[in-house]
């Protein structure tokens, strides 16, 4: 089986995010215009209750599997590694078939009272035969990414991407003359046929390259597995209460902004403008780097593990500073644009800069938020999954009851619900770097902090500038890409000249490294 370097696999998971990113736009522009507002309204009604069923469907086994196979392969223990999928297999069966039940039995009543729209049922049987086959393709992915092999998981995502697109002009077409809700169930449809090709190919990656017979002697292996379920579980379970966190506060939220601005005097009406624009137009733009290091965690889970299996302890502190690093590079530049040129690209994305405001505020605060994903990688990958989920969980009290409190008040009204969103990022993040600090005596080192620094400062000088002697540049698209793009090489140029990127770094990537 071919396997990465922790770089390479996080390139590679890079460019799989862009394309599925890309091709997701297209599929939401395919699907509102093919059925509406309605239809689509419709159908994210009914996601939400099919991404929590899916969590819970998962149980965090993903990152679990990732980990403990990556500790296996490392010890060179293919028995051990059968064991894993054994018990993976075998709970994610269970606990898909457990939940699709319910799914559909519980449709009626989850439509009819919690979504208050009858319609909603559509959708919501048609998703639920999904679950199984995104259970068995979140084992495969923990195997693949466990063997530090990027590849099989990548190109699976863009083979969902493209057969969702393929088919749901097909079937939203063919079901519209029967009604929104049946558009909106088509669509759905498109989504398990795309999960499910997606999943033959993972198959027939595995296959190809197994190490390990998994039919072989299947019962007798399970019986001797109750030490890897404990195993698993022991990341597993804590991951999966980390996203439940994340789920209910996300549930929660809109609950506590409406009531908090209701007793500040605001009207309902406006405190949903306001509300719409924070999160429909601000945060979308403040979470774009994360992409990024959501695909760096990725790749960190499996690389620390081995590093730890291996009592590594030089390169666990190397691959966590170097996260940091790459994460906080990516991010950097990103607030540098959104708080230098909020009102032009607000203008350009949604014709009024009435949110800037937010992104001003928010945005040197989001940096960390960036640096947040692979410090909870490390933790999972390091065993510490637990106290990540108490991170999380503080993080997300603190959130809320700060949200309340402000947003309460007259004085802040939505500008207590941004502030108590970068409150709960700025929390969340040092309370990790403090657990890595704790647990494996893990700090920043103080160059680092001051080039990350001086790296901000030298490009927002540079980026004023550019503002001050060219303002003509923020009144047209193109002449603001040329613009951004002229930043963006300055960026890189101080990228290099601080040392952020190392020569050792970029030789680990193929096509660089022949014109160095």
């Amino acid at each position: 089986m071919t396997k990465q370097t922790f770089l390479q696999g996080t390139l590679i998971l890079i460019a799989a995010g862009m394309i599925t990113r890309f091709l997701g736009f297209i599929n939401r522009i395919v699907v509102a215009r093919l059925m509406g507002e309605e239809g689509v309204g419709l159908y994210m009604m009914a996601l939400p209750t099919f991404f929590l069923v899916l969590t819970l469907t998962q149980l965090g086994l993903p990152v679990a599997i990732s980990k403990r196979v990556a500790e296996a392969e490392a010890k060179n223990n293919p028995q051990k590694i059968k064991q894993i999928l054994v018990v993976s297999l075998i709970v994610t069966a269970i606990s898909s078939i457990l939940f699709t039940i319910g799914m559909i039995l519980g449709a009626p009543f989850i439509a009819t009272k919690l979504l208050t729209d009858s319609r909603t049922l559509y959708p919501l049987l048609a998703i639920s035969p999904i679950i199984p086959i995104i259970a068995i393709s979140s084992v495969l992915r923990g195997y693949f990414q466990g063997r530090q092999n990027m590849k099989p998981q990548s190109y699976s995502q863009v083979i969902e991407q493209i057969v969702r697109i393929t088919c749901v002009a097909f079937f939203v077409k063919l079901l519209l003359p029967f009604g929104v809700e049946y558009a909106a169930a088509g669509a759905m449809f498109s989504v398990i046929l795309g999960e499910f090709v997606s999943l033959l190919y993972m198959l027939h990656m595995f296959k190809q390259k197994k190490i390990v017979k998994i039919r072989s002697q299947f019962f007798s292996y399970l019986k001797t597995s109750s030490q890897t379920l404990k195993e698993l579980f022991s990341i597993a379970l804590p991951s999966t209460g980390s996203r439940m966190i994340g789920s209910l506060t996300h549930f929660l939220e809109p609950i506590l902004v409406a009531q908090s601005l209701a007793i500040a005097g605001i009207s309902s009406s406006l405190a949903t403008k306001q509300y719409g624009e924070l999160t429909g137009y601000v945060l979308p733009l403040l979470f774009l780097p994360t992409f990024i290091t959501q695909s760096l965690s990725v790749a960190l889970v499996p690389s620390l593990s081995e590093a730890d299996a291996s009592s590594n302890n030089k390169l666990i502190h190397y691959r966590i500073h170097q996260s940091i690093r790459i994460s906080f590079a990516s991010g950097a530049l990103a607030t540098i644009v959104l708080t230098l040129f909020a009102d032009t690209i607000l203008t350009f994305m949604y014709g009024t800069a009435n949110a800037s405001k937010f992104i001003l505020l928010m945005a040197p605060f989001f940096i960390l938020l960036y640096i947040q994903a692979p410090l909870q990688a490390a933790l999972q990958a390091l065993d510490f999954a637990k106290p990540a989920m108490w991170n999380s969980l503080i993080g997300a009290v603190c959130k809320l009851t700060i949200l309340f409190l402000l947003a309460s008040n007259s004085a802040f009204g939505i500008m207590g619900v941004a502030i108590s969103m970068s409150v709960g990022v700025v929390l969340v993040t040092l309370l990790h770097l403090i657990t890595l600090q704790k647990m494996i005596n893990y700090t920043l080192p103080l160059k680092d902090i001051v080039k990350m620094v001086t790296l901000i400062g030298l490009t927002w000088l540079a980026g004023s500038i550019i503002k001050q002697i060219f303002p003509w540049g923020t009144g047209n698209p193109a002449l603001f890409l040329i613009t951004l793009i002229a930043l963006t090489g300055i960026y890189i140029f101080f990228l290099f000249s601080l040392r952020f990127i190392t020569k050792e770094e970029l030789n680990q990537i193929p096509f660089i490294k022949r014109w160095i």
